[in-house]
């Protein structure tokens, strides 16, 4: 019982100081040896030889995916890509559909590969002119940035990037487009109950009176369209990421392909199975960066340009590592069996269970990524081997655990809705009740439909 008590001590020590501005890299260690202090285990033995090891190991595993994603969205962000396709897709939609395209344009770049931090910046100042010359009220935007970049292009459609899409890969040997119907299903039922929960919240407030608003002097700089790329060229490295990806996980690394039986042998020791969707995204992502640099040449500083993707790469996966370390060392502690026990024991389905534990870690931690990292690094193994005796096909299990990590993470804490609304200059008060209910209350809703549908195989 002391050892459960550390264990929800910890945790909640970690949402709550997370959430005053400590960092993770310092958290994470610490209380994760406070959870162990509370169940007696050696301190220094448990850092060195239990949490380093695992915070490596994610390393390991996910950090070209991390740094290419990165430089990928800093590269699409520098040579005025992101800004004209978001320009495209507003002037083709109109400026009466200013909810409708700001959703639209930041599904299309998050779906593309584009970090979603790239995504605020690029399409805020559009947001911005759409919404007032269109007397939406500005309290709006960040909700419709948060459904097209939390939600459906994030966690649901078959084929993102994202990594809240790829970490699921190595736990249930599967791909980024696992599921690609239950995911298509879903992910249209996010974009279309959030973008109509968006419009009717406009036409109320309309109808009090309220529309765009004066807001002072919001520092933002007119779009100049005509020194951006033109949008077919700015689309083409997204087409070869999302394309190339597909062909090389189909075709070249297809499962059990046996021209890669020498992976079972030393040093490798593993199988094509296991790597495959890593291998797809890592080449894709290099060859949609060289693509990106080429059309885009002389239209910024590559140098500085890469080196910033890089750099901006660093904190998150640190973080994301850090909170997997944490997980770990939880896992590690023998009260963690009783807390194993009660989320195994809500039920049978390991489509239900993996869809709980996701969420409630996702909401303590305030990370998609995070909390499903710390999930499955826990439960993973005993998921995947749940859903294998009950016949349930491994990519619904990713398809779930991947959309379960975006419902309770959005919560007011959480590090992307805190940045979104602070670029938007938007108060909580203002406008957090959209952002959960576009980013909380739908997704989380959508994921009790993915369970029902893929427990009747729905695949």
């Amino acid at each position: 019982m002391v050892g459960v008590i550390g264990i929800i001590l910890s945790l909640g020590l970690l949402m709550y100081l997370a959430y005053r501005g400590i960092s993770v890299l310092i958290l994470a260690p610490v209380l994760a040896l406070v959870a162990a202090a509370f169940s007696g285990m050696p301190l220094i033995a448990t850092y060195t030889q239990v949490f380093m090891p695992n915070l490596a190991n994610y390393l390991k595993l996910y950090f070209p995916v991390f740094m290419l994603g990165a430089i990928f969205g800093k590269v699409m962000e520098d040579s005025g890509s992101a800004k004209a396709i978001a320009h495209a897709i507003a002037t083709k939609i109109g400026k009466d559909k200013a909810i409708l395209a700001v959703v639209l344009t930041c599904g299309v770049l998050t779906y593309g590969g584009v970090s979603l931090f790239v995504v605020v910046f690029a399409v805020y100042p559009i947001a911005a002119h759409l919404f007032r010359e269109a007397g939406t009220p500005k309290r709006l935007i960040p909700g419709a940035i948060a459904l097209g970049s939390f939600t459906f292009t994030m966690t649901a459609f078959p084929g993102s990037p994202q990594i809240q899409n790829a970490i699921p890969m190595t736990f249930f040997k599967t791909t980024v487009y696992a599921a690609p119907i239950l995911g298509t299903v879903c992910g249209l039922i996010m974009f279309a109950a959030g973008t109509a929960w968006l419009m009717g919240r406009a036409r109320k407030l309309n109808a009090k009176g309220e529309f765009y608003g004066d807001h002072g002097n919001e520092n933002l700089k007119e779009l100049d369209s005509a020194n951006l790329p033109k949008v077919l060229v700015a689309l083409v490295p997204i087409f070869i990421v999302l394309v190339l990806n597909y062909l090389l996980i189909t075709f070249v690394y297809s499962a059990n392909n046996p021209a890669f039986g020498y992976l079972a042998a030393k040093p490798f020791e593993t199988s094509i199975n296991s790597v495959r969707g890593n291998w797809g995204l890592i080449i894709a992502l290099i060859v949609g960066i060289a693509a990106a640099i080429a059309v885009n040449f002389k239209r910024f500083k590559v140098k500085e340009t890469v080196n910033a993707g890089v750099f901006g790469s660093m904190l998150p996966i640190l973080n994301t590592a850090s909170e997997v370390g944490y997980g770990n060392v939880v896992k590690t502690l023998a009260a963690f069996a009783v807390v194993q026990a009660a989320l195994l024991g809500i039920s049978d389905n390991p489509l239900i269970t993996s869809a709980i534990a996701t969420n409630v870690l996702a909401a303590i931690t305030g990370s998609a990524s995070g909390g499903m990292s710390i999930a499955l690094g826990a439960m993973g193994e005993t998921f995947y081997k749940q859903a294998l005796a009950l016949g349930i096909d491994p990519e619904v299990l990713h398809r779930v655990v991947a959309i379960a990590c975006g419902g309770l993470d959005s919560l007011p804490h959480n590090g992307a809705v805190v940045t979104l609304l602070g670029i938007t200059g938007i108060t909580h008060k203002q406008g957090y009740a959209d952002i959960g209910m576009v980013s909380v209350v739908i997704p989380v809703a959508t994921g009790v439909i993915a369970i029902v549908l893929g427990s009747l195989g729905v695949v």
